[in-house]
Formats: C-alpha cells, sequence, structure tokens
C-alpha cells in the first residue's frame, strides 16, 4: 500500500481504531477538495492498533471535536514537506454546538438560535453537562 506524502496539512496520529470515520465525519471532511487518506487498524507498540488520518490540506480544525472524540489524538502540521509544529490533545473544558441537548425541557429546544453549550463536569468519566439545564451529555461511541 502506497501513500503519498504531503506537501502542507495533517497527520492525524495516535487516533483509537475505530475512530477515524467519526472524526472524518464530524468534520465534514467529505466536502474538502484535497485528499484524505484513512489507514485503520495499524498496528501500533504503543496502542495494540491505532487509525491515521491524512488531510493534505491545511484546513481549520476544530480541536475541540477532535478533543471530544478522542483526546489521545496527536496532531502533525506539516508544511513545506516538514512537520513545522506537533500538539497532543485533551478534553475541551467546553463545547460549544458540537452535541446538543436532549432534554426536552432545555431553553435550546424552544430557542431554536441558541447555541448548544456543554461544560466538561467529570474529566476521568468524560461527563458533560449543559450550560443551560444542567443535563447530562449522552455518550458517544
Amino acid at each position: 500500500m502506497k501513500i503519498d506524502s504531503i506537501k502542507n496539512g495533517y497527520v492525524l496520529d495516535h487516533i483509537k481504531a475505530g475512530n477515524s470515520m467519526r472524526i472524518y465525519n464530524y468534520l465534514n471532511l467529505e466536502q474538502l477538495e484535497c485528499s484524505v487518506a484513512i489507514l485503520k487498524n495499524v498496528k501500533s507498540s504503543k496502542m495494540g492498533r491505532k487509525d491515521i488520518m491524512k488531510i493534505d490540506s491545511l484546513i481549520d480544525l476544530d480541536f475541540d471535536i477532535l478533543g471530544y472524540i478522542d483526546p489521545g489524538i496527536t496532531i502533525n502540521i506539516i508544511e513545506n514537506d516538514a512537520i513545522v509544529a506537533k500538539r497532543e490533545l485533551c478534553l475541551p473544558e467546553r463545547l460549544t454546538n458540537v452535541i446538543r441537548c436532549r432534554n426536552p425541557r432545555c431553553i435550546t429546544t424552544t430557542e431554536q438560535e441558541l447555541d448548544h453549550v456543554f461544560k466538561l463536569t467529570d474529566r476521568e468519566n468524560r461527563v458533560y453537562r449543559c450550560m443551560y439545564c444542567e443535563a447530562k451529555a449522552k455518550k458517544e461511541g
């Protein structure tokens, strides 16, 4: 299998095996004009199995979405065929319009233009709660 190197873009490494398609969908990468390579179930001495993604363009990445889906991801930023920066993610303290409040009594149900804002209330268990009604976000994946 041959995957070309990228001149300018991102390499998302250390993605938990199976999470790459969730990332692809959350970030709407199907709308890009550039190449996106997804390697699934790659052998890893550190993780056992992992996914890797290569994005052949320096787009605006939402690091909060990436950190929410998989806080263990490492992002390599590539410019002119060289890694210019490396970023490790963590769970974001606050999420805006990433997850939606499912509480039918929440103000976000009646006020459609209101942002869905969640705050991290329990880092160890990855619990997020709605800023308006304190409803617990449903765990995904």
